[in-house]
């Protein structure tokens, strides 16, 4: 993700989808992460390595076939063999820099996440020489989850068994939607024919989690195609299901064409339908055996389905991460890598790290962090923050809860949780800047 361009909180009361980021991916926002504060992260990398922290390992793979017209991240469609390598060499020298340093040296990886772009995009040469050089780095023989993003129109037989070769535990398909038009008038590169080809061949390999992503709301969705979407989903019996609201970044081809025509509203469902058509879809999906885990999943069994990149990240896990525009976390600091192929690979070449901005998190940003990103996951427990943090939840965010409460967003489920109510659950992003602390409530806004 590069040059983002963060969104005010959604309004109650807002109808018609706008541009802007409203999902809430991390705290205090991006707008926050400044260039004057990478010596922040520097200190981190001296300190001895801390005891008892997980730590999760990314790589950010920015190649795509082509880009989608939602898309915000920082993806290339033209580059060779050659410029492949090239970025998986200069991603290597980054890791063994940060390995190598104090705060990283001699520790195992819990978790590990290939993201993009589309890393099935690497062919299996590539996927296998990535993996290796990585392992020799961060070892994974202890990791207990290896999570990876595909794209299904990559997918052939052999690059799923070098996929599963190299060690992946949790296969994500990027399937999006089913119908071939509403994939083709939203850039995607794949089509539907693909998508069911590729998941019954990754069944017969023995992932331990096959995910697959769904967007409600996409440009040219109607009521029937939602739930035609829905039950083919369901048909394929993954054993985790991701839907997410469409949104309209301001870095997506979707957003240009807006400006271009002057126009505000984005050609996509407005958020009291998306809202509607992924509570039809939680419905649909708890009839055939799923449970709603979080804001943006259901899953076969929750006692052997976990995210566990996702559920260590925002607990406070550490996570390294490398690759062109990536997002860190180490030791309290988060880090962003330069945005650019460019710069990214000339710093490294020069011998300095990639780093673009960097942002020190103190003890009650902290807190903050982990209590707005766990509510997506439904609720929340007053007795867990107490015990980690020493903050009584229930009297700090007395008025929010009351408001929340009144709104019908929450209710008290038991004598220690808290939970988000299904309309509570559907809105969790605009309720979590609630509990934003003051100063971070406006964005700063650039380009």
């Amino acid at each position: 993700m590069s040059n983002v361009i963060e969104a005010p909180p959604v309004p109650a009361k807002e109808e018609k989808t706008e541009a802007g980021n409203y999902f809430v991916s991390n705290y205090p926002p991006f707008s926050f992460w400044k260039p004057d504060q990478v010596g922040a992260l520097e200190a981190v990398l001296e300190k001895p390595a801390p005891v008892g922290v997980p730590l999760g390992v990314y790589f950010h793979i920015p190649f795509c076939r082509k880009r989608c017209h939602f898309c915000y991240f920082k993806v290339y469609t033209d580059k060779n063999a050659r410029e492949i390598r090239a970025y998986i060499d200069a991603g290597m020298k980054e890791m063994a820099a940060l390995a190598a340093r104090p705060y990283l040296k001699g520790r195992k990886a819990q978790f590990v996440y290939f993201g993009g772009g589309t890393p099935s995009y690497l062919s299996v040469p590539q996927l296998k020489e990535l993996s290796a050089r990585m392992k020799d780095l961060i070892p994974w023989d202890e990791a207990e989850e290896v999570a990876f993003e595909a794209e299904p129109g990559t997918l052939s037989e052999t690059k799923l068994e070098g996929i599963r070769e190299v060690g992946v535990t949790r296969l994500s398909l990027g399937v999006e939607n089913f119908d071939d038009h509403i994939l083709e008038s939203n850039g995607r590169a794949h089509r539907s024919g693909e998508i069911e080809k590729a998941f019954r061949f990754a069944r017969t390999l023995g992932f331990e989690h096959i995910n697959i992503d769904l967007i409600a709301g996409m440009m040219n969705e109607t009521e029937e195609n939602w739930k035609v979407c829905v039950q083919k989903a369901i048909d394929l019996a993954p054993d985790a299901v991701t839907i997410y609201q469409m949104e309209v970044p301001y870095n997506t081809t979707i957003y240009q064409r807006m400006k271009e025509e002057g126009k505000v509203t984005a050609p996509v469902a407005d958020w009291p339908t998306k809202r509607r058509w992924v509570s039809e879809a939680f419905d649909a999906f708890q009839a055939a055996g799923y449970t709603v885990t979080s804001a943006t999943t259901v899953v076969r069994d929750p006692k052997t389905i976990k995210f566990v990149y996702r559920d260590s990240l925002w607990s406070g896990a550490d996570l390294l991460s490398s690759g062109v525009a990536s997002f860190g976390h180490l030791g309290g600091v988060h880090y962003q890598n330069q945005a650019e192929v460019g710069p990214y690979m000339e710093a490294l070449d020069a011998g300095k790290m990639p780093v673009f901005r960097a942002y020190q998190t103190t003890a009650e940003e902290l807190f903050i962090r982990e209590f707005v990103l766990k509510l997506k996951l439904g609720g929340f427990a007053p007795s867990y923050y107490k015990e980690k943090y020493g903050e009584d939840v229930l009297t700090r965010f007395a008025p929010q809860l009351k408001k929340l409460t009144a709104e019908g967003f929450m209710e008290i489920a038991g004598p220690d949780w808290v939970k988000l109510t299904r309309e509570g659950l559907l809105q969790s992003d605009r309720i979590c800047y609630e509990f934003f602390l003051p100063q971070h409530t406006q964005y700063a806004r650039y380009t």
